[in-house]
Order: structure tokens, then sequence, then C-alpha cells
């Protein structure tokens, strides 16, 4: 398993990634995550459409809840941009949030039970289990357009500059 150093850190503290790091022009890994009723969501049967997939630790922290919050208030002025958040949250916790934050536009789905997003994007803090933060963008021919791994897990990443890459992709 590919093991990566240098790439983030939480609270200061260097995190090692694990999984394949992925980069603007690779062709977007498949994987299976779990719905907030248990269902699982394979990557893959998604119709063609841009995407950008927001990744946070824990949707019960305060930048991880503006981070999802932010992206489903943008999502209207998106289009059909299709926005998912995958943290590794149990699904009942991401039920609760998303139900009493009004999340509504933004699909929220959990890597907890195999971390086959997180493995197959590189973005498993392996010491905590958690997803290091961060913005993928996907085109509708499943290529990577837009990667960011935020350096500290605790800021926020570049809105902006994942907004205008999708738009860019409309």
């Amino acid at each position: 398993m590919n093991k990566r150093q240098n790439i983030v850190t939480m609270k200061g503290n260097p995190i090692t990634l694990l999984g394949n790091e992925i980069k603007v022009g690779d062709n977007a890994p498949d994987f299976t995550v779990v719905d907030n009723d248990l269902n699982p969501f394979v990557f893959s049967s998604e119709p063609a459409s841009v995407k950008i997939i927001s990744v946070v630790p824990s949707l019960d922290t305060s930048v991880c809840e503006f981070q999802t919050t932010h992206f489903n208030e943008t999502a209207s002025e998106l289009g059909d941009v299709k926005i998912i958040t995958i943290s590794v949250d149990l699904p009942f916790a991401q039920k609760r949030f998303c139900v009493g934050k009004g999340i509504d536009k933004v699909k929220v789905y959990s890597d907890y039970k195999d971390l086959s997003f997180g493995l197959n994007y590189g973005f498993v803090m392996e010491e905590l289990r958690l997803l290091a933060r961060g913005i993928v963008v996907i085109d509708k021919n499943n290529k990577v357009t837009y990667v960011e791994y935020v350096k500290e897990a605790t800021d926020h990443p570049n809105y902006d500059k994942a907004i205008e890459e999708a738009r860019k992709l409309i």
C-alpha cells in the first residue's frame, strides 16, 4: 500500500496518507461508499456529469460543517454539477447532520466500511483512520481536472478555485 509523507498535517502534526495520490489528468477511480440508509453507492453508477467530491475528516467539526453547508448553498448556482461529500462518519451521524443542517443538494456518503474512496484517491490519514480534507473535480468523461489535498487538515480548502474549475466544465 502506498504511504505518503509530508503532504498533510493535523494540528501541526505530520500525518501519513495511505493510498494512491490522485492527479489532474487521471481517470477517476471507482469506489464504493455507503449512503445514509446503509445502501452501497458505487461511483461508476453515476451518470456522466461534472462532479465535485468534497472530502472532510468529520462532519462534527466546524470546518467540515462549513465546507458541507457551503457546497450545499453553492450547488444551486452550479446547475447539473453533482456535489458529493465523503467522510468516515457513520451513516447515522451523517443523516442526523444533513437533517439538522438542511443539506438537500449535496449527497453525503460514508467511507467508514472499506475506505474504498480514501484508498483509491489517497486521502486516508493512517494515524487517525479519517480522511484528509480536500476537493476533487471530475469532468463528464470521468477525468480528474482539479485536486486539492489541504496541507493542514483543520484549514479550509480553496472553495473558489474548485468551483471555478467545475464551472469551466459546464
